[in-house]
């Protein structure tokens, strides 16, 4: 027997309908390309997506047709989130950061058929547009008096002229809620790029997930500022969070140095922000050498590379803001776990709850996860034993994009489907996952696992060091031993054997790395993460000392 209830899909036009309909007047507020300020609400920004679907019907476009963007946070990308997936078009959110040719590779792969892309981009654009006939349409995101002249890209219109000759008169279309409504390349760091495709249903209840209090807890009383880009992974979900509670949005665009993220945090009245930590870190550094302080920040999502405990002693000791760890991928649209303490932990030493924090936190509603070892044997959630971690659930991938049906997944006895993510991680009896490394760099030493992730965090809690990455390097007779290659601080001394007796009591002593390298910088890739690989190559012909 069926349940009696009124079946509708759900699909991302009904989370923007609802913000329109009930928080018509809230704010959206983005610093624009062009340095100034633009404000306005989420009625207009209901009008202005409308005007996007009528664009692109009229320009012709297939259902699920692909539309491409190579922009920064702001309310015209906004728009292109809810006006070409809720036609049922799908949006391509390609990564600036990508090599040219990556990213004409990826614009070809996905068959994109319109490029919409922020000014400062031309070059890019300029780079690639030749090696991309299947783009139909290339729009600049600017006012029609700001497109540039003699670009050598073809038929360029301004976005404004675009969408401005449409009328706002749209009816959403209903559709089957398994429809593709978004795309995302991962970062190809080996290998062509592979692209996790988006349903609308999969957005949506990733969108409900995320709001909840256990997770980043939004409401309508929150103003928010997203860091992460809405070309990585839609921005954690948060343009769609965002719809669902009301809340006010605040856009940085392309100024992401400390001191222009932490002026909008204090003009717009930010009371959440989410972002990578080489971000925060940047804000941290402006703000300790002129005394400043936040007046209404409260809490910051930190994902995308384990946060060092230093930095969040620094948020929650020096500025009062609770630092919420959060761990996912692009194949999880990507939230997996947040790290909120449970009712019985409120009570512990505020040490003990720092080795909580550490960690990446709690399974979201929506996802399962398992840890198994290289038999596929699942291991006991007791906070000791690690093996490769697995997940599934309605927004984690089944599959990668025009991969002819070959499945990822790992198939268990009961024949559930399972991803594997990479991560090597432990579960404590409280169901909290801390990831100890990459299965690809994770050391292993005389048959013992060395966790690269606290190696690093050792490092960085020295006040000289800026960044650290560790790296197995291989030993005749301990198969690897680990290496930490540094980033001073500027101005900073430190020196070799300083920072190797830093590490003392902090670890077990055969983890101590074996030696310190100093270097200039640590390769990031376009996601914001360290390229160990490059590093890697970087480093070949090293020897151990005493080799």
């Amino acid at each position: 027997m069926l349940g009696l209830m009124q079946s509708q899909p759900l699909l991302i036009s009904t989370l923007l309908e609802f913000a329109d309909r009930h928080h018509g007047d809230g704010e959206i507020v983005s610093r624009r390309v062009e340095g100034d300020i633009h404000r306005y609400t989420y009625k207009d920004l209901a009008t202005r997506s409308r005007q996007v679907a009528n664009a692109v019907e009229k320009l012709g476009l297939q259902f699920s047709d692909r539309v491409a963007t190579l922009a920064w946070n702001g309310y015209r990308h906004l728009e292109l989130y809810y006006g070409v997936s809720g036609s049922g078009r799908v949006l391509h959110t390609v990564n600036p950061r990508l090599h040219p040719d990556q990213i004409a590779w990826i614009i070809n792969h996905a068959d994109d058929q319109v490029m919409c892309f922020d000014t400062t981009f031309l070059p890019l654009v300029q780079a690639v547009h030749a090696r991309c006939p299947g783009i139909k349409l290339w729009v600049a995101l600017c006012d029609a008096d700001k497109l540039p002249a003699d670009t050598g890209v073809p038929g360029l219109v301004s976005y404004e002229a675009w969408i401005g000759a449409q009328s706002s008169d749209y009816h959403w279309p209903e559709f089957d809620e398994n429809t593709a409504s978004s795309m995302c390349y991962t970062s190809g760091t080996t290998g062509n790029p592979k692209a996790a495709l988006y349903s609308h249903r999969s957005s949506v209840l990733h969108a409900y997930a995320a709001s909840l209090p256990d997770v980043m807890c939004l409401s309508a009383r929150d103003s928010v500022l997203p860091v992460v880009p809405m070309f990585h992974v839609n921005a954690w979900g948060l343009p769609y969070s965002a719809a669902l509670t009301g809340c006010k949005l605040v856009f940085p665009g392309p100024a992401l140095d400390g001191k222009s993220v932490y002026e909008l945090i204090e003009a717009e009245g930010v009371t959440f922000a989410a972002g990578v930590p080489t971000v925060w870190q940047m804000l941290l550094g402006h703000m300790k050498p002129g005394g400043l302080r936040f007046s209404k920040l409260n809490r910051t999502v930190i994902g995308g590379s384990a946060c060092p405990p230093a930095m969040i002693n620094a948020f929650q000791d020096a500025y009062g803001v609770e630092v919420l760890h959060a761990w996912g991928m692009t194949e999880m649209s990507p939230l997996g776990t947040l790290c909120t303490l449970k009712n019985k932990h409120l009570g512990l030493p505020k040490d003990e709850q720092m080795k909580i924090r550490m960690k990446q936190g709690r399974a979201i509603f929506g996802v399962d996860m398992k840890i198994v070892d290289g038999d596929g044997e699942e291991l006991p959630w007791d906070g000791r034993a690690y093996g490769d971690l697995l997940v599934k659930g309605p927004w984690i991938l089944g599959e990668y994009y025009r991969s002819e049906g070959a499945s990822p997944l790992i198939k268990d006895k009961q024949g559930r489907g399972w991803f594997p993510t990479g991560d090597v991680a432990t579960i404590d009896a409280d169901g909290f996952m801390q990831i100890t490394d990459r299965s690809k760099d994770v050391i292993k030493s005389g048959g013992e696992w060395i966790s690269s992730i606290d190696i690093e965090n050792i490092a960085m809690g020295h006040p000289a060091i800026a960044m650290a990455a560790c790296i197995g390097m291989p030993h005749p007779k301990w198969d690897e031993r680990p290496v930490v290659a540094v980033v001073k601080k500027p101005g900073a001394e430190v020196t070799r054997e300083e920072l190797l007796a830093f590490y003392e009591g902090k670890t077990a002593k055969w983890q101590i790395p074996d030696d310190v390298i100093f270097v200039e910088a640590i390769p990031i890739g376009a996601t914001g993460k360290m390229l160990k690989t490059r590093l890697r190559d970087q480093l070949k012909g090293y020897k151990l000392p005493g080799l």
